[in-house]
């Protein structure tokens, strides 16, 4: 359930936003920010890569959003009409969480070999806003190379959350770790118009 700012989601009623889901521990968050989401009216499209699946199944969120999860990039309603075209046309925003090191890097290099990066990469980021929350132990995100990928990522109009510092799921205690339910949805909020 959400507990911030009331005010903050009243906007949200009718608004088409995609939640893509890579495979990190972080992503039983996900299920609080899906379900805030659909609560405030939101219309919430989750997609989901292979290795996310192994964390939370795909059912509960499609219990939550209240429609199937996309998570393959083979699996097409209508052939004539692919759905990642489809869905990046139809949202008015996506925040991709949690982001791990391996979907920033595919996300930079424009790699999409999965349903989320496929999507990302079909999202014209000139008029639609990418949130991007990065997830992942302390020691990978201090790599030089995850941090080139940031910089390059928010050089390319992604636009970056800025991770929490602490505990994490491998013992250690540092930055990396994923926003708290509510501070994602006030940033998908804040992407739609709503200022605190």
């Amino acid at each position: 359930m959400y507990r911030g700012n009331p005010d903050a989601l009243t906007h949200l009623k009718g608004r088409r936003v995609a939640i893509g889901i890579g495979g990190g521990i972080a992503c039983y968050k996900m299920a609080s920010v899906v379900s805030g989401l659909a609560q405030a009216g939101c219309d919430v499209h989750v997609i989901m890569t292979e290795a996310a699946t192994r964390f939370v199944t795909p059912l509960t969120f499609e219990a939550l959003a209240g429609r199937p999860v996309h998570r393959s990039i083979w699996d097409q309603v209508d052939q004539s009409d692919p759905q990642h075209i489809r869905l990046a046309t139809a949202i008015d925003t996506c925040l991709v969480a949690p982001c791990t090191m391996d979907l920033l890097a595919k996300m930079v290099q424009g790699i999409a070999d999965d349903p989320v990066s496929l999507l990302i990469a079909s999202i014209d980021r000139r008029t639609k806003p990418v949130l991007v929350a990065p997830s992942m132990n302390e020691v990978m995100w201090l790599q030089p190379a995850n941090q080139r990928n940031l910089r390059q990522a928010e050089a390319d109009g992604y636009r970056m959350l800025t991770p929490g510092v602490g505990w994490q799921a491998c013992r250690a205690n540092g930055p990396g770790r994923l926003p708290e339910p509510d501070e994602l949805i006030e940033a998908v909020a804040e992407s739609l118009g709503w200022r605190e």
